[in-house]
């Protein structure tokens, strides 16, 4: 059995279900936290369906973040400011693991929590809530790369996981680990969502392709400009790889349900970010153009 230190998971959706039930089925004492008003209908078990194998298991579901060592942080980046008024006492949580879309919530947290609480990490990977307390991990691989920073208090976790399936890293550099994986998602969840279609579909559209790889080539851009040790090629090579396994983004899927997209916190690091180097992103602004049309969001809602 693994050391019993304590997580948490605020936001069970489609990562952070994963996470916890991950977590669970590596032996570790797992506390689900909900909004109130879900709570008393909230099930008590869990049920995940991954590559890696099913887990099943029984979880106490709370309102507030309780003591803990870990909290997992994996709501939308539209749900943000919400989720945090369940951190009631910050005092007794140790660490802060991150796992939202985009760049910007890393300050935030900081600001709010301190800089030695919080701990970067970004996650890849298709994973949905299908039902409340029912997960499906859909793609073959679950990437978590987290900030060295956190490599004394997470080694041993991280170890559990990769046991378990996970592909886990410690970056040393922080803009690099928040880049890489916005470098790959941005374009990634944009033309999917743009194009709706899937990730080999619209690498099988030459126009979308093209939209696609553009916007790679532009992040990439912008993240050299910020700090971050990006290679585009290196960058397209692995979105090519990765775009054989037939993937949608959430993104996409959350346009499909009438949801609000986390555009500004995907796409607005980089068009942000362009704007302070003076460099030209003209596939990306496109691409939010169609997102934002399809989504019936005001022109400006990213700018």
């Amino acid at each position: 059995m693994p050391e019993q230190l304590r997580h948490a998971i605020l936001g069970v959706g489609g990562v952070g279900g994963l996470i916890g039930g991950s977590l669970a089925r590596c032996g570790f004492p797992v506390t689900l936290v909900v909004r109130p008003e879900v709570i008393e209908r909230y099930p008590r078990h869990l049920q995940l369906e991954s590559p890696f194998g099913k887990c099943e298991a029984d979880f106490a579901v709370l309102a507030e973040v309780p003591p803990v060592d870990f909290l997992w942080l994996a709501v939308k980046a539209t749900q943000l400011d919400e989720a945090l008024t369940s951190i009631t006492h910050p005092e007794s949580v140790k660490a802060i693991v991150p796992l939202l879309n985009g760049i910007d919530h890393v300050a935030v947290l900081r600001s709010k929590f301190g800089n030695e609480k919080i701990i970067p990490a970004t996650f890849a990977g298709e994973t949905e809530r299908v039902a409340p307390g029912h997960i499906i991990h859909r793609s073959p691989f679950a990437r978590l790369n987290v900030s060295s920073a956190g490599r004394l208090l997470l080694e041993g976790p991280l170890g559990q996981l990769q046991q378990f399936g996970f592909q886990c890293q410690f970056i040393d550099h922080e803009p690099t680990l928040m880049w890489s994986k916005l470098a790959f998602l941005a374009p990634f969840a944009l033309t999917s969502t743009a194009a709706d279609k899937t990730s080999d579909e619209f690498l099988s559209d030459p126009h979308w392709r093209d939209m696609g790889l553009s916007c790679i080539r532009e992040t990439c851009a912008v993240a050299v400009a910020e700090g971050a040790k990006l290679n585009a090629d290196t960058v397209i090579a692995g979105a090519l790889q990765m775009g054989k396994f037939r993937m949608r983004s959430s993104m996409q899927k959350d346009v499909e349900q009438g949801k609000p997209p986390e555009l500004d916190a995907i796409a607005g690091p980089i068009l942000r970010g362009a704007r302070r180097h003076g460099i030209a992103v003209p596939a990306t602004e496109k691409l939010v153009e169609a997102v934002e049309q399809r989504a019936g969001l005001s022109p400006s809602a990213v700018r």
